[in-house]
């Protein structure tokens, strides 16, 4: 069984984070799978935690009215899913379905915050890598929107 301190530094999210905030994360860390077709959330359920996708891929997906959900975003192996538990009321804004089976370190956000509140430095570094995160996906979204619209014009 690989060493969860291990699999933390290893996942680019945590890329050059130092040793002691590894150890202080491993806590909260534990090893999850999900099966091709499972929720690892739904919108509006709370947000306990956060995940670093290993294996697998996850489609962020929005419910619609009288029409199939629509995918905003698919992550896969590398990729982190997950900022509402950070974020109060903590509450999933999207559904998060596995598209295919999926290996993942989830991180439970009531320890993460708890160890956060314990020690400052930690959640500033959480925070500044979660703000990259968020930045690249606005961004991301931004690209698709022009595309949508550029395509909607043809």
């Amino acid at each position: 069984m690989e060493n969860l301190e291990k699999i933390l530094s290893e996942h680019p999210f945590f890329e050059g984070i130092e040793k002691a905030y590894l150890d202080i994360l491993a806590g909260c860390a534990s090893n999850v799978r999900f099966e091709a077709g499972a929720y690892l959330g739904r919108e509006g359920e709370d947000a306990t935690s956060f995940f670093l996708i290993r294996k697998g891929k996850v489609a962020l997906e929005i419910r619609t009215p009288q029409r199939p959900p629509l995918v905003i975003l698919t992550l896969e192996d590398g990729d982190i899913l997950g900022f509402s538990w950070l974020v109060p009321p903590h509450l999933w804004r999207f559904d998060m379905r596995a598209v295919e089976p999926v290996r993942a370190l989830a991180l439970d956000g009531r320890c993460l915050r708890r160890k956060c509140n314990e020690n400052h430095d930690l959640g500033y570094e959480l925070l500044k890598r979660f703000a990259y995160v968020v930045d690249n996906r606005l961004q991301a979204t931004r690209l698709q929107l022009l595309d949508v619209y550029a395509a909607a014009r043809s």
